[in-house]
């Protein structure tokens, strides 16, 4: 059993205890992570009255471990990726023993994107219709070409630093903000991928190049993924939230929804939530959007359940929490006798490789993987990533040659691309509860035969890679168990009720008021970082929410 809390220890709310907020707004968003930002956001600016829920804090962007010189061993606890480690009032538990990963995330204003390398890739257009393309899983209900708009619109207002096009997308991808600086690392990458034929491309990344609205120059710190002290990574409390409330959003912290509520007619009347004080309120509204994440939505879907609703809220299809699809990494870190100043940032993506996304049914397996290249920050993860080794050719005077690596590596890792299966899924714990007793999220996650085929076949790319680089020693990692925090797939989007939760537009089939606007809507995953992709749907949903909402006040104004 992995680290973190294992009983059932928590206060316990009485069900009758509650207390009704005074207004019925249009829209509750429940979830301020990226896409609650750009849902509160885009109902904001269209001039409707939005409360977005958000159980977390705001994170002063001074407090992040990278501004002290124990940075790695601040993130080893308090700022830990993985919230059975980290347990903050504003976390709760997951249950993960019967699971080949440990789903991470962050509780806060601006969710997982505090954590995230602001990686930014969209998906490629046969990832909406891979069982059309590869005859397994299942097609979107969308296209490429249908998101594009909205990947465009979120891009110029987040400031995307990038190159235009890329030659694995279709013609007419381009970005506002130039590109970061390769770096040594990255140039290396990249004339490794030359010597090896395959297609690269520098990183694109929400990390502004320039200053950026309330975006930072970054100052290529290398320490994206643990809080962003220059304030130049776009988490989505800095570029999202802060407009959205000048355009009158409310945001409530220290919110723990534990229900969405229903009326007789089984429309969503709004939401209960704990506040810090241990107090229950009923934020009524017009329209309710989860925002929760791939195991924070399903979770609530399931704890929303009733006599109407005994299988869970918008769950007729009995797919809420199935499908999970975590995108499995796998890494190969290389060390060169050059010096690569590989503590400079950004970590963010320096560059990227499509050269394995597609299917190649001679490889033995379907869909592929993206690569990229980072630099590798800090002499204690150098170190963390020798502990496999012996004990000689680590400590004693040996860590001091070690420690050293850390200006001389390259971190090539890859997202692979896991399929939906159904028996993958988020349950409520029967054991684990968080401090207000609610049941905690159960992860029953097992990585198939097609992807340890695609695990492996791509940590054997990577090598290759280092190998033609000139890499005088290379750590390979087949599986991050405890990465990347992608979380997707358990409350799918689909044309058909029986076989989805949801329709294109995010809108539960069996709740004409609730819907969806995080990662759980994916019907594939992709290998593509999903952050610019779950934003752009966001948007999509956050305009269908804005457009319901006006035509329903409309009406009930002409009756």
């Amino acid at each position: 059993m992995p680290p973190g809390p294992t009983g059932s220890e928590g206060r316990i709310v009485a069900p009758n205890d509650v207390t009704q907020a005074p207004d019925v707004v249009d829209v509750l968003v429940i979830g301020a992570g990226p896409s609650g930002a750009v849902v509160t956001h885009t109902a904001a600016v269209a001039g409707l009255s939005v409360v977005c829920l958000e159980q977390g804090d705001w994170v002063n962007p001074s407090d992040f471990p990278a501004n002290y010189p124990e940075w790695e061993l601040l993130i080893q606890h308090n700022w830990a990726h993985d919230p059975n480690v980290r347990g903050l009032p504003s976390d709760y538990p997951v249950d993960v023993e019967d699971s080949d990963m440990w789903p991470v995330m962050f509780n806060a204003v601006g969710g997982s994107s505090i954590y995230y390398g602001a990686e930014w890739p969209r998906l490629l257009p046969s990832d909406f219709r891979v069982k059309t393309v590869d005859g397994v899983a299942d097609d979107w209900p969308i296209s490429y070409n249908d998101l594009k708009p909205y990947h465009d619109e979120v891009d110029e207002f987040i400031g995307v630093a990038g190159v235009g096009g890329d030659t694995a997308y279709p013609e007419g991808l381009d970005y506002p903000l130039p590109p970061h600086p390769l770096g040594k690392p990255g140039v290396k990458a990249a004339e490794a991928a030359n010597k090896l034929g395959w297609h690269w491309w520098p990183g694109t990344n929400a990390i502004a190049s320039q200053k950026h609205k309330t975006l930072e120059q970054c100052g290529r710190w290398g320490v994206c993924e643990w809080g962003c002290p220059q304030g130049a990574k776009a988490s989505f409390d800095l570029i999202y939230m802060p407009q959205a409330q000048k355009a009158g959003a409310t945001v409530l912290t220290g919110a723990r929804v534990r229900r969405v509520v229903t009326d007789a007619d089984g429309s969503a009347m709004g939401a209960e939530y704990i506040n810090r004080a241990g107090e229950v309120i009923l934020q009524r509204a017009r329209a309710v959007v989860l925002c929760a994440n791939g195991v924070g939505t399903p979770r609530l879907l399931l704890l929303s359940a009733d006599d109407k609703h005994p299988d869970g809220l918008a769950n007729s299809s009995g797919l809420v929490g199935r499908n999970l699809m975590l995108h499995p990494n796998c890494t190969a870190l290389g060390y060169y006798d050059d010096d690569l100043e590989s503590w400079r940032g950004p970590a963010g993506q320096l560059i990227h490789s499509m050269q394995f996304y597609e299917t190649d049914k001679s490889r033995g397996f379907v869909r592929g993987a993206k690569l990229h290249a980072l630099p590798t920050p800090g002499p204690l993860n150098v170190i963390e990533a020798h502990r496999e080794g012996e004990f000689e050719d680590l400590w004693g005077p040996a860590i001091h040659d070690v420690a050293r690596r850390a200006r001389n590596g390259i971190l090539w890792a890859a997202n692979t691309e896991d399929l939906p299966e159904e028996h993958n899924r988020v349950t409520l714990s029967a054991t684990l509860v968080d401090s207000d007793g609610l049941p905690a999220p159960k992860i029953e996650y097992r990585i198939s035969e097609n992807t340890r085929k695609l695990l492996k076949f791509t940590v054997e790319r990577m090598v290759e890679a280092h190998e033609a680089a000139g890499a005088t020693h290379v750590i390979t990692q087949e599986l991050w168990i405890d990465q990347p925090g992608h979380l997707l797939g358990t409350a799918r989007m689909g044309d058909d009720p029986r076989t989805s939760v949801v329709d294109s537009y995010g809108k539960a089939h069996d709740v004409d008021n609730l819907y969806i606007a995080d990662g759980s809507i994916f019907v594939t995953s992709g290998s593509a970082n999903p952050t610019c992709t779950i934003s752009a749907l966001a948007l999509r949903v956050g305009k269908k929410v804005v457009e319901n909402v006006q035509a329903a006040k409309a009406e009930k104004a002409q009756s």
